[in-house]
């Protein structure tokens, strides 16, 4: 009979030691977490911006550099990371928007960065994505996105949008899309055209 009470006592106190733990540590480790999530987000901002990220910082001195260099502008329902020139610290050097949407697997992020024209983009991140790896997870790769640089969000005649082609891009809006990803350059196209629209709405290119 003691050696049943033992035993129950036993596995009782192991269990609540077993709870216990996990949640003493997750309280523990949650604000380096929250930093580096906060470090992480920041600098994709200032990667699309085009901004120097300084060698072997801090997750906190990445973030001061960022809200000494980023400002945060809202307009409408419309939120706006811009970046000031060095020289000219009065002169917006380029203006970058988030966006999100659904991918083929689950929600694509990113920031998308304009020049001062509000047409052209300067970069194009896709921080995070669910895309099948080796085929719509490529989204995420230099290669890619670099796809972008330079190119128009809106076509010649003037409509708001990109377009993602299987091949043969020429128009200023249109990116050629991923090999075997048909599917998810579908959904990226749907997500850029979206948050562009919005700045169409809430800015208006070239104002």
């Amino acid at each position: 009979m003691k050696r049943n009470l033992y035993t129950i006592f036993y596995a009782f106190v192991l269990g609540v030691v077993c709870a216990l733990v996990p949640t003493i540590v997750g309280e523990f480790t949650a604000p380096y977490r929250e930093a580096n999530a906060r470090a992480e987000e920041v600098r994709n901002i200032m990667h699309v911006l085009d901004i120097p990220i300084k060698q072997g910082i801090t997750s906190r001195q990445l973030v001061d550099q960022f809200e000494s260099t980023v400002k945060l502008r809202k307009k409408g329902n419309l939120q706006m990371y811009i970046s000031y020139d060095t020289v000219d610290t009065s002169k917006v050097h380029a203006i970058a928007v988030q966006f999100s949407g659904s991918g083929v697997w689950g929600l694509i992020k990113g920031f998308i960065a304009l020049d001062t024209d509000m047409v052209t983009i300067r970069r194009i991140s896709f921080y995070q994505n669910e895309e099948t790896p080796g085929l719509g997870g490529e989204i995420g790769t230099e290669w890619f996105q670099n796809e972008f640089i330079g190119k128009k969000i809106r076509d010649d005649s003037g409509k708001p949008g990109i377009r993602i082609k299987r091949s043969g891009a020429r128009g200023p809006n249109e990116i050629d899309g991923i090999s075997g990803a048909t599917l998810t350059c579908g959904k990226v196209q749907s997500v850029l055209s979206s948050i562009i629209e919005v700045i169409d709405k809430e800015v208006g290119f070239g104002k």
